[in-house]
């Protein structure tokens, strides 16, 4: 299926485990999964309500390994937004985001003007912390980027994650509209397209 020029292309990026998957199922699909099974890469299909027509908010889980680097090139080159997730429960997660951001940087060129968002998920699992938030925030504010604790687990935050990354993009207002539809409705979504209703 060719990509809609109205596809807004919000990539996923963070280390192993840290529960990239979990954040965007729990967003897509309103779902949780205990066990963790690995991502090479997926994409989910959102439907938003955008500048009074509906626009598809396109969602990239990438792989958490470092064995794609043209894939993760490639993910950065096409995506729109980004949002870097690290697990609170680890310091070593949080590593791993800086050369990410940076190599958005070196593609991007001048990301003040890109909504970022820096994501510290699992912060139900407050006893075991590593990375304090004011840690995070310190960085956020360097990146020049959004922060937010999440947790996929209790879906603290998820919905306002993804608010918060669309009201950092400045050249469209977009409102969120969760419908929870997956991509096969994709059919009927581009039929009812233009016209701003609730699905």
């Amino acid at each position: 299926m060719p990509e809609q020029s109205n596809d807004y292309r919000v990539v996923v990026f963070g280390a192993g485990g840290v529960g990239k998957s979990s954040l965007v199922l729990r967003f897509v699909k309103g779902t949780f999964r205990e066990s963790y099974i690995p991502t090479v890469e997926d994409t989910y299909r959102q439907v938003i309500s955008c500048d009074k027509s509906i626009c598809t908010l396109q969602i990239t889980d990438t792989t958490g390994s470092h064995q794609f680097p043209a894939m993760q090139r490639l993910s950065i080159s096409k995506g729109h937004a980004f949002i870097l997730v690290y697990s609170i429960t680890s310091q070593q997660s949080l590593e791993e985001l800086k050369p990410i951001y940076e190599q958005i940087c070196q593609i991007k060129g001048d990301v003040e003007s890109i909504p970022i968002m820096l994501v510290g998920n699992k912060n139900d699992e407050s006893s075991n912390r590593e990375v304090q938030s004011s840690e995070a925030e310190a960085l956020a504010k360097k990146w020049k980027c959004a922060f937010m604790e999440t947790s996929a687990k209790m879906n603290h935050n998820v919905k306002e994650l993804f608010q918060e990354l669309l009201n950092l993009e400045k050249r469209r207002s977009v409102s969120l509209q969760i419908d929870g539809k997956k991509s096969k409705q994709q059919k009927r979504k581009e039929k009812l397209k233009g016209k701003c209703v609730l699905m």
